[in-house]
């Protein structure tokens, strides 16, 4: 299936391209399909921070070349480009880089530099790790997408209709995204009947990138309200929902895309198994659990126009929700599956230094 899925036309949402980064602008997709070549750290931030770059992936990856952009500017200029990687991850995440992954990408850039060999040239590292990162993510994504197609073909393995919401697809990442990884991946083996998707409400990831990246492959897909989910999986035989994460509890709690929650309980209830894909970076076990440690829901601003509102109601616009561990049927990661997540095999998980 890895080959496969390499030969298969896939979407992109950004490439790295004679020493310039280009960025697919996802705010206005689907009516127009817009790149926008960056030559400067100024102006990939720009598009972070107004949303032309979505996914907790892709932002990461974005901004390691971000890093080098400012970088080059800072050498060509005449500065000290190693003291100002710091300034330039805080510029990062001011347009919206987490400062975790901030954090993260200096450290894997500063380790490079310091075990690289004295002839070696510097700025050539930098770009040389960049593209590792990359590439390491592509590797995670194809990995993933191979184990899910995997698990869904032990259980059922005639074609199916599988369900999804927000947009962890190739765009949110560096290559073939997460749970759509999956969904690709089942259509390839011949596992895939329909894609159904949650509009994922406001900001409707699911309606306008989710289902766009998915028909450009050719892939049947049906988009409904968020509210429709429970009822799409009782009425059209869904077997499996598929979802993405934003980060991973020591307990197995999953912060994820708002209406995953839901989705998990109304999947519970009518036997759909609940399949979470995620790379193992996303597992926090400093974080004891979700409810105690997932407090940044973020804010995703109600999707109809202020003047149609009731004045003095309560609006209570979370980005992200919390879903406990034990409404997750399967995590999928890079390292391998976990049925039912838990502490001592999430532990474990990590300590594995390959994939399984």
């Amino acid at each position: 299936m890895r080959e496969r899925l390499l030969a298969a036309e896939q979407v992109v949402g950004f490439v790295w391209r004679d020493g310039a980064l280009h960025v697919l602008d996802q705010g206005r997709l689907p009516a127009e399909q817009i790149w926008h070549a960056c030559h400067s750290l100024s102006a990939v931030s720009g598009l972070l921070a107004r949303g032309a770059v979505q996914g907790a992936s892709a932002t990461t990856l974005c901004s390691a070349y971000a890093l080098l952009l400012g970088a080059r500017q800072r050498a060509d200029e005449g500065g000290d480009w190693q003291a100002g990687l710091q300034t330039d991850a805080h510029l990062l995440v001011n347009a919206g880089l987490p400062r975790r992954d901030a954090d993260w990408l200096l450290q894997q850039m500063h380790q490079r530099l310091a075990h690289a060999r004295p002839d070696a040239e510097p700025l050539a590292i930098l770009e040389d790790e960049a593209h590792g990162i990359h590439q390491r993510d592509r590797e995670a994504n194809l990995a993933m997408a191979q184990l899910g197609v995997e698990l869904i073909r032990s259980f059922q393995g005639n074609s199916q209709n599988l369900l999804s919401i927000g947009c962890a697809g190739a765009m949110a990442c560096g290559g073939f995204g997460t749970a759509l990884a999956v969904i690709r991946g089942a259509h390839l083996e011949g596992l895939l009947e329909r894609c159904y998707l949650g509009e994922s409400r406001p900001l409707l990831q699911g309606a306008k990138l989710a289902a766009w990246e998915l028909v450009e492959e050719g892939i049947a897909v049906g988009v409904s309200t968020d509210a429709a989910l429970a009822h799409v999986m009782k009425v059209r035989g869904v077997t499996w929902a598929i979802v993405g994460a934003e980060q991973i509890a020591a307990n197995g709690d999953v912060l994820g895309v708002i209406g995953t929650y839901q989705l998990s309980v109304a999947a519970m209830h009518h036997g759909v198994r609940l399949m979470v894909v995620a790379p193992s970076a996303l597992i926090d076990l400093q974080a004891e659990s979700g409810e105690a440690c997932f407090h940044e829901l973020g804010h995703a601003p109600l999707g109809y126009p202020q003047r149609e509102r009731v004045a003095g109601v309560d609006e209570i616009e979370p980005q992200f929700d919390v879903t406990p561990a034990d409404l997750v049927d399967f995590l999928v990661t890079e390292k391998g599956i976990i049925e039912r997540p838990d502490v001592a095999k999430l532990a474990q998980l990590l300590s594995r230094k390959h994939l399984h």
